[in-house]
Formats: structure tokens, sequence, C-alpha cells
């Protein structure tokens, strides 16, 4: 049971006439005109506006995203899933010998990757983030492979080279109430940590579980987690939580 993470940030509030007036463009334009200068023309309108009197000025670049995220609902509205067909064999961020491949003609593995799901750490907060895209891919200087990753929910100006070993890695997976016992002190994990105007999904290790009874609404267990960025300890539900996949995920021990 894996759950879609956007990337969190304070989003803008439109108004009711602003949202109509930018569907309305959106309608007729399609994917034409839409470039700064269009952007940029939709912001002094609105902030020029009565409706707009005693609000926060909008950015441009704050335009530019309800656009874009109005074209991937459009393109995909049942999920963003990244375009992970189009990775070449030796720099996807996955080369596992465990998953599915496809031989080609000149007998030779191809990996398909095309149900997988991949999360990416962010060089600005050390958060982990859902990927929309894998926009291209290069070599450092120190000859490690580098991808540009588009972050669900974003936009290219948020875009990020990140190295493929260190900070790309297939999505973490939520966990069911029925496998909370397989949770022990030293697992490694994700935890979603919420603060006034953020929330960020961290690593973390458990320091200690309380078990308690479950009941209706599922398991109602404590866990006593450090985040590994900040080492910083928190008590959490089982809702926080998600683990590594298939074989990194926690085993519970033989009787």
């Amino acid at each position: 049971m894996d759950r879609l993470r956007p990337r969190v940030k304070k989003s803008p509030t439109f108004t009711t006439p602003e949202v109509e007036k930018m569907e309305k463009s959106l309608n007729e334009t399609g994917d034409n005109c839409l470039n700064v200068e269009f952007f940029k023309k939709f912001a002094r309108s609105f902030n020029s506006a009565r409706g707009r009197a005693g609000k926060p000025k909008l950015k441009w670049s704050e335009v530019q995203s309800w656009f874009q995220n109005k074209q991937l609902e459009s393109a995909s509205k049942d999920s963003l899933l990244p375009r992970v067909k189009k990775l070449n064999p030796d720099t996807s961020p996955l080369n596992e010998p465990d998953k599915t491949t496809l031989t080609s003609k000149g007998g030779e593995e191809e990996h398909d990757y095309s149900n997988l799901k991949f999360e990416a750490k962010s060089s600005k907060d050390g958060a982990w983030y859902d990927v929309e895209k894998f926009v291209t891919y290069r070599n450092s200087r120190s000859k490690q492979t580098e991808a540009r990753v588009r972050f669900a929910g974003y936009g290219p100006e948020d875009d990020e080279w990140l190295n493929v070993k260190e900070c790309i890695r297939e999505c973490s997976l939520g966990i069911d109430h029925s496998e909370c016992q397989m949770l022990k002190p030293g697992n490694l994990v994700v935890c979603f940590q919420e603060k006034d105007e953020d929330a960020k999904y961290y690593d973390a290790h458990i320091v200690d579980v309380k078990r308690k009874m479950h009941d209706a609404r599922g398991c109602r267990c404590d866990f006593r987690i450090r985040y590994n960025h900040d080492n910083v300890e928190e008590t959490v539900d089982l809702n926080r939580l998600y683990c590594r996949p298939k074989s990194e995920r926690p085993h519970q021990r033989d009787a």
C-alpha cells in the first residue's frame, strides 16, 4: 500500500474569478502561449484587480505552477508516474538482478522500470519527495551519474541535479496496521515530519516501540524514532511511518 507524497510547500490561494479566468484561458489556448510573459500578464492582472485587495500579491511563478499542475492532472488523472521506460540500463537508479527484465534482439538484458515509482532526496533540505520524471542524465566530474529530477507537483524551476546512487531510490511504502509487529528498534523507516507550515519526509531509525492493543481504528502503538538528518527524537503513530520496499522491508524475527 504505497502513498503518493507530493513535495510539500504552501500554495497560493486564488480567488474563484481568478481560477475561472485561468481555466478558460487553458481551455482556449491549450499548451500554446504558455511562456513567462503569459504568466506575468496574468499575475499583473490579478494583482491590480479589486478582488485581490488585502490579499498577498501573486508571483508569476505561482501562476505558472497552477497551469503546470492542471496540465499534469489532465495528462494523468489517476497517477503521477515517472517516465522510467526511457532510462538507460547503465544509469538507472535501480540496477538490481531481481527486477523484471526484458531481453533485446542482441541478447543483452534491458531493464523494465515501467511499474516502478521513485523518490529523490532534495539537496536543499535532505527530505525525500516523489519523482514525476527524470529529465536527463550526465556524468559528474567524479564520474558519478547524475539525473535531473522533476519533482511531482513542481515545475522545471524546482528541478535538481542529484546523484543517482545516493539520492534516488524506489518509493517507500505505507505500512498496514497488521504489519506493525514487523517494526523493531533499529529499523530504517521514512517518517512524515509535521511542523507549523511545513511537512516533509525524512529517513529515521526506530529507537523504541510501545505496543498497545489495536482497536477499530487499527494500530495504537507508539513508535519512538530518531531522524537521521538532525538526530531529533519524536514519538509518532504508524500512520506517519513508511518502510523500504521488498528486500529492505523489515521482517519479523523467528520465534
